[in-house]
C-alpha cells in the first residue's frame, strides 16, 4: 500500500507578540487578513499547491469561532478542534486524530508562515523520500550572532537598560529552522509523546526527534518562508505575497 503524506497546521493558538506591547489582539494572528485573506487560508493554500500531499489537517483550539469561515471551500482540508496548550501537544493531537499508519509521512507547517514558497516545499518532499530520512526546510544564519551577558544594572532613568553582549556566536554550522518539517508518523509521534512524559521542552518537531539521537537533514528553504511574528512583519509579509 501506497504511503499517504498530509501535512499538519498547528493554528491553536493567539499569536499574542503580533499585537505589539501591551496592545490588545482582536483576533488570533492567524486569521489577521493579508490582502484579504486570512493568514491561515494562505499558508493552507502553500501546501495545497503541492499535489503529493493528500490532505492538510489544521489543528485549532476548542471553541474556534473563525476556523469554519477561514477555510471554507478548500479541497482536501479538514480541521480539527484537537488543540492543546502547546505547539508539541497540538501536533501530537493532530497526528493521533489523523489514524495515520507509522510509515506515512507528515509535514508539520506554521500558520505563520503563508509565504511558502513551491519550489522549496517541493525540494523538502523530494529529499526526504530519496534519502528515507525525515527533515526540515532551514537556512543558514548570514548575520553575526551575539549572546547577551547576564542582565546589568537599571539605566540611569529607571527603565531597563540595553542588554550588552557577552559574546561573539561562530556562525558556521548554525541554520535557521524553518517549516515544513516533515516526518514518518509513527516515530514523530512516539518522539512527541516521550517529551510529554519526560516534561521536556519542544520547540518544533525536529527538536522532539533529536532528543532520541535523529538527526535530520537540513533543506536549503526561503527567506520569503519567515514567520510572521511582529506586528510589522504583516506589511513585510503582504509584499513577498
Amino acid at each position: 500500500m501506497e504511503k499517504k503524506l498530509i501535512a499538519i497546521v498547528p493554528a491553536a493558538g493567539i499569536g499574542a507578540r503580533a499585537a505589539g506591547p501591551g496592545a490588545p489582539l482582536p483576533l488570533p494572528k492567524q486569521y489577521r487578513p493579508l490582502k484579504g485573506e486570512p493568514m491561515l487560508r494562505r499558508a493552507v493554500k502553500a501546501l495545497l499547491g503541492e499535489p503529493r500531499i493528500g490532505q492538510v489537517r489544521v489543528a485549532v483550539a476548542p471553541g474556534d469561532a473563525w476556523v469554519e469561515a477561514a477555510l471554507s471551500g478548500l479541497s482536501r482540508t479538514v480541521w480539527s478542534a484537537c488543540g492543546g496548550p502547546s505547539r508539541a501537544d497540538t501536533v501530537r493531537a493532530a497526528i493521533e486524530d489523523a489514524g495515520l499508519g507509522p510509515g506515512d509521512w507528515v509535514l508539520v507547517h506554521d500558520a505563520a508562515r503563508p509565504g511558502l514558497p513551491a519550489e522549496a516545499l517541493a525540494r523538502l518532499i523530494d529529499q526526504c523520500l530519496a534519502l528515507d530520512a525525515g527533515g526540515l526546510l532551514a537556512l543558514p544564519v548570514a548575520d553575526t550572532v551575539k549572546r547577551a551577558a547576564a542582565a546589568g544594572p537599571q539605566a540611569a532613568s529607571g527603565g531597563a537598560a540595553a542588554p550588552r553582549v557577552g559574546e561573539s556566536v561562530p556562525r558556521d554550522g548554525l541554520w535557521l529552522a524553518q517549516t515544513p518539517q516533515m516526518f514518518p508518523a509513527g516515530p514523530l509521534l512516539d518522539a512527541l509523546r516521550r517529551a510529554a512524559a519526560e516534561s521536556a521542552e519542544i520547540t518544533d518537531e525536529a527538536s522532539a526527534l533529536e532528543r532520541l539521537g535523529v538527526r535530520p537533514l537540513l533543506v536549503p528553504g526561503s527567506a520569503r518562508n519567515f514567520k510572521v511574528t511582529w506586528p510589522e512583519d504583516f506589511d513585510l509579509m503582504e509584499k513577498w505575497l
